[in-house]
């Protein structure tokens, strides 16, 4: 493949929420380009972006596909992204790496709820975009409709440049309202034929290039007074102005196609290309030198070279690809540079372009393209790589919180190792995935941005490390604690013959304020207890903290005092006095009014107006406590206190509550003392769970 000027590179981010078509689409530009040479479909598994066999089982996109074609001349990088939530820091990523979005909306359903969540990423990254209203093939299909609720609901001026040729079934093409001329496409769409508007077309086309020329000549004051003054506007101004309206973000144009049946993407290839910005027309990077200081590069191959790392594939047996957008400079094959975020120089042989499942070498590359080296050896996914002289961090892609946490255990005995090192290497494609190991529980959690989010890592950790597992709901970190004061003799008295046990240590229980944690006191006098035995007390007390005489929890925010006690010069030892200490304070707890705590989450909860009664109607139903409210881009942003037990499986029920609209993030805050009813309960599946494992 041949190096293009930056000037000649499009990169575009093809954004929407699932099955609204965008896949589809991307394939139908593939096939229009000569990219490949059929139709790739999703439902039969033969897409050339959703390939991995977790993504043909479900029929959606769940990784960003790549694919690079040329159309008039210039290089056209495809990111097709996913369209579920669950993996929405992959649609971030992309756009990191794009210059415009591409936001596909379903000509039937419309702007559904997820369609404002991603339009809303698209804005926070403040990229240029356009709109694109697909299935226009569909029964009930409705591009007027859609032009309508752009504007209402996504709040933005929408600039027609097509009228739709037929209807549903009869949907043959577009009017191109700049140039005035119909296109329409038979057989396999890729021969459009050059038509005269249908009549029945002539009075809406007529009236919506004046609304597009007024909208275009707003761009330019110049091109508005001429308009006002009744002049005729060139061609090549009308283009000029797209162009800009675009790159500034003043409106956003809109067209309608069919992919399933390749019908008007030519057009769209089009408006890419001729008014779709390149690298070089986007503002400079911002990042930092190693030492903090500000600094920018601007979009140009003279520039020193600076790239970021947006995606990273794992395989167990080719190692990491590191796919990357450069930002600045120039590279060439088989060269070394610097990964500036760690410092470490990285060595590589091949420059490799993305084509779908497959690779392409290629000798060199330089700003605006994104291209993938394999084997690096430090880097990882939102590293900068720079040139070694002039070091350059640029920020790294916000990726969302986790929401949802399971317990994973091997299926197979032995292969928890394999677990933690599999999951590993998991993570170094995907950030947002997070593996831990509760030490109360001693269970390994995976955490990530949703259920399905979860079953496909744990499929692809089946599928490429061959490691089978089990998922089950976390346990709750419960505590105990104890609200009153008792005084307690802890004793051991065995003689068995020969030398005997003995050993008495008298302890003096309280609670603390929450969250002060353990305190010994030492408050023995006259060598009642010598002091080499005074450890092995205390260390007897914190042993039986782990187990609670509750239920079994770890014991937290309690002062024990060793006050007095007996020793016996022979049968007296640190291992008696610490049997003794634990066996006075499980006595001590029990007469201490003992209680059970559970964690409290703080919670942010992002979602519309018109949810917040049911969010707030069921933040209640878990014992939450709201603590306030605040506006955000739009949204209301609940705060609250929740316990940790009624929020496990958060993230799908406020999916339910709000459509897919919701967000929310959550952090351990403190315990609580659970409410009597509740513990009781708590208490009993305790000891029924003590009972089956004896």
């Amino acid at each position: 493949m041949k190096l293009y000027k930056t000037e000649d590179v499009r990169n575009v981010a093809v954004v929407s929420h699932a099955g609204s078509g965008k896949t589809t689409l991307c394939e139908a530009m593939l096939f229009d380009t000569g990219a490949v040479d059929r139709l790739g479909k999703v439902t039969d598994g033969t897409s050339n972006f959703d390939f991995e066999p977790e993504e043909v089982k479900r029929a959606i996109t769940i990784n960003t596909g790549l694919y690079t074609v040329e159309w008039k001349k210039k290089k056209i990088n495809i990111l097709d992204t996913p369209g579920d939530p669950n993996f929405a820091a992959e649609v971030s990523a992309a756009l990191r790496a794009a210059d415009i979005a591409i936001l596909v909306v379903d000509a039937v359903d419309s702007i559904k709820p997820l369609t404002e969540k991603v339009w809303a990423t698209i804005e926070a990254e403040g990229m240029p975009r356009l709109l694109v209203v697909t299935k226009m093939d569909r029964e009930r299909s409705n591009f007027d409709k859609v032009v309508s609720d752009v504007k209402e609901m996504l709040g933005v001026k929408p600039v027609v440049l097509q009228v739709p040729i037929g209807k549903e079934s009869g949907f043959t093409g577009v009017v191109d309202l700049l140039s005035m001329r119909g296109l329409k496409f038979d057989g396999d769409g890729k021969n459009p034929s050059k038509v005269e508007i249908p009549a029945d077309l002539a009075d809406q086309a007529k009236s919506r290039r004046e609304v597009l020329i007024e909208d275009l000549a707003e761009v330019d004051d110049g091109l508005m007074e001429r308009y006002l003054e009744g002049d005729e506007l060139g061609g090549d101004e009308l283009a000029n102005s797209l162009r800009r309206g675009i790159l500034e973000r003043l409106f956003v144009p809109v067209l309608a196609c069919s992919g399933a049946t390749n019908k008007a993407i030519q057009p769209l290839l089009d408006v890419i290309v001729d008014a779709g910005p390149s690298p070089a027309e986007m503002p400079s990077v911002k990042g930092a030198t190693p030492s903090g200081k500000t600094h920018e590069r601007q979009p140009s191959p003279d520039e020193p070279f600076s790239a970021y790392v947006f995606k990273t594939v794992a395989d167990p047996y080719a190692g990491r690809l590191s796919i990357f957008r450069v930002f600045s400079g120039k590279l060439t094959a088989d060269s070394t540079f610097l990964n500036a975020n760690c410092g470490t120089k990285e060595r590589f042989g091949q420059l490799l372009v993305i084509q779908g499942k497959h690779q392409k070498s290629i000798e060199s590359c330089q700003a605006g393209d994104i291209v993938a080296v394999a084997k690096l050896r430090e880097t990882l996914t939102g590293d900068t790589l720079s040139d070694e002289r002039n070091p350059f961090v640029l920020d790294k892609v916000a990726l969302p919180q986790a929401v949802i946490s399971f317990a994973i255990e091997p299926k197979a005995k032995g292969d928890e190792e394999k677990i933690t090192q599999s999951l590993a290497r998991l993570a170094e494609e995907d950030p947002t995935l997070s593996v831990t190991r509760d030490p109360q529980t001693n269970e390994f959690l995976i955490s990530g941005n949703g259920q399905v989010h979860i079953e496909v890592t744990v499929e692809k950790l089946k599928r490429k490390f061959g490691v089978d597992v089990n998922l089950k709901t976390p346990k709750v970190p419960y505590k105990e604690t104890v609200r009153g004061k008792a005084k307690v003799e802890g004793k051991l008295k065995k003689q068995t013959g020969g030398r005997g046990q003995f050993a008495v240590a008298w302890l003096d229980l309280e609670s603390l304020p929450r969250g002060s944690g353990f305190e010994f006191v030492d408050k023995i006098v006259g060598g009642v207890i010598p002091r080499q035995y005074i450890p092995a007390v205390e260390k007897g007390v914190v042993e039986a903290m782990a187990g609670g005489a509750l239920a079994g929890y770890p014991v937290i925010d309690v002062r024990v005092t060793v006050f007095d006690g007996k020793y016996h010069d022979v049968d007296s030892s640190e291992q008696a006095f610490k049997i003794a200490a634990s066996k006075g304070f499980k006595k001590g707890v029990l007469q201490a009014n003992p209680v059970l705590l559970e964690p409290i989450m703080n919670m942010e909860i992002v979602v519309p107006e018109d949810c917040m009664g049911d969010v707030m109607g069921d933040l209640n139903s878990r014992r939450g406590r709201i603590s306030g409210m605040d506006s955000k881009a739009g949204s209301q942003a609940i705060k609250a206190q929740v316990p940790m037990a009624e929020v496990l499986k958060y993230a799908s029920d406020l999916t339910s509550l709000t459509s897919g609209r919701g967000l929310f993030s959550m952090e351990f805050s403190h315990y609580e003392e659970v409410p009597a009813n509740i513990s009781e309960k708590i208490i009993e599946a305790s000891g029924k769970r003590a009972e089956e494992e004896d």
